[in-house]
């Protein structure tokens, strides 16, 4: 009969093999990488390929918005008095807002 310690130095065992075998993966991976990005631009220069032709932006590869380009705004759920619009997103509310709400004015009576 196999106890629970026995059981538990198997468990462990099993860990540290597959934490050297993830490693081991890890390192071919890295191997492999410089090949491959070399390969892929071979194919690109060859065929004359861009970026929008893989429909890859800036933004992905490098995780920022590129200048010159803003969020997209979100659709506008409360009309102030003025004709100011707010989506009602997070962050500071706009004056006009706070101004109506310490006014004793709740904010479905600008909803649009």
């Amino acid at each position: 009969m196999t106890s629970l310690a026995d059981i538990n130095s198997q468990i462990q065992k099993h860990d540290e093999q597959i934490a050297q075998l993830r490693k081991q993966a890890e390192e071919l991976r890295n191997k492999e990488r410089g090949a491959v990005i070399e390969e892929v631009r071979q194919k690109i220069a060859e065929y004359g390929l861009s970026a929008a032709d893989l429909k890859l932006s800036t933004r992905a590869a490098v995780g920022k918005r590129s200048a010159g380009t803003s969020p997209a705004k979100a659709a506008a759920k409360y009309r102030g008095p003025n004709g100011e619009n707010w989506s009602g997103g997070r962050g500071r509310k706009p004056r006009w807002v706070t101004e109506a709400l310490a006014a004793g004015k709740s904010l479905s009576e600008f909803e649009i």
